[in-house]
């Protein structure tokens, strides 16, 4: 059996997501998620009514936005992470929109071909911030190798 890489990650808008002071963000995601599906590695994003995921309210807090996507390996989404110019500036730019969140992001494998749920990135996020870093849930900082095909 083949592995994808499944990440997620949340930001918790300082104002609400519609408010004036978030259109520089706002207006730049379908640019760099449009950029984002062009990259070497790129399998799936997950989207809700729209073409980016903003309008699914996924935690009680609705100034919370998640963002998941799966990659064939871990190099192709750290290109696009932090090696990617478009992306860089967005992330550059994240405290004029966002509190910080002490546990945003987690990586982890899923079977090839296979779409994850929020609900499921949910509990991975959560799992990282009780456990630390683990083959369940890691970060870049602390990665586990795809599993080997069996």
């Amino acid at each position: 059996m083949d592995y994808q890489l499944a990440q997620v990650n949340i930001a918790k808008f300082r104002l609400p997501p519609e408010h004036p002071v978030n259109a520089g963000f706002m207006d730049n995601l379908d640019r760099v998620n449009a950029i984002a599906e062009t990259q070497a590695g790129f399998v799936w994003r997950f989207t809700g009514e729209g073409n980016d995921a903003v309008d699914v309210q996924v935690y009680e807090d609705p100034n919370i936005a998640l963002n998941m996507s799966v990659w064939s390996d871990i190099p192709s989404l750290m290109d696009f992470v932090y090696k990617n110019d478009d992306h860089k500036e967005i992330m550059r730019k994240r405290k004029e929109w966002f509190d910080k969140i002490d546990f945003h992001m987690v990586l982890w494998w899923i079977e090839a071909g296979r779409r994850p749920t929020a609900e499921e990135a949910k509990i991975r996020l959560e799992l990282l911030r009780l456990t630390g870093p683990s083959y369940s849930a890691f970060t870049f900082r602390k990665a586990f190798p795809s599993p080997k095909p069996g």
